[in-house]
């Protein structure tokens, strides 16, 4: 009975439009959502539904004509997807740190304080400003300068 089911012929024609209208619904409501929000983490989960979609459509596909190319592209959309989410992670932190939300019309404001403003158009995001205090990143000194040196020891010793 199990390698009944392994069979392409009882993949048909209209189990495989059933997978490829699941498959673009979900594409279709990912993009919704990456074009219709503006927080980060739901533009990035946005962006995920969609790579769901599409491999289930691939899949769906593979199956239908009994290859393994279908799942093999599955691997490695899902390999992307894995890498796309942990530098996902990594600016959504960088930019709660720098701005305390996670508002991406905030991007445009992110530089380093020595470098000229890039002119934007008005921004509809409420900003919010930073704690008082020095930065929490370290500031690299640009290249051939040799960064100031302190004149006495940071470190003292007790004997």
């Amino acid at each position: 009975m199990a390698d009944a089911l392994t069979r392409p012929e009882l993949f048909t024609l209209d189990i495989l439009r059933n997978y490829l209208l699941v498959g673009a619904v979900l594409f279709c409501l990912g993009m919704l959502g990456f074009l219709t929000r503006r927080n980060l983490i739901v533009m990035f989960l946005s962006i995920e539904l969609m790579l769901q979609g599409t491999v289930l459509g691939l899949i769906a596909i593979g199956r239908y004509h009994g290859t393994w190319t279908g799942q093999i592209f599955t691997v490695v959309i899902l390999t992307v997807a894995a890498c796309e989410a942990s530098i996902a992670l990594a600016l959504v932190v960088v930019l709660y740190n720098r701005k305390s939300s996670l508002d991406i019309t905030l991007w445009s404001n992110l530089r380093e304080a020595d470098l000229p403003e890039t002119p934007s158009a008005e921004t509809e995001a409420e900003i919010v400003e930073p704690p008082p205090g020095p930065e929490s990143y370290p500031r690299l000194t640009p290249a051939g300068i040799e960064p100031e040196h302190a004149s006495a020891p940071t470190i003292e010793r007790r004997t």
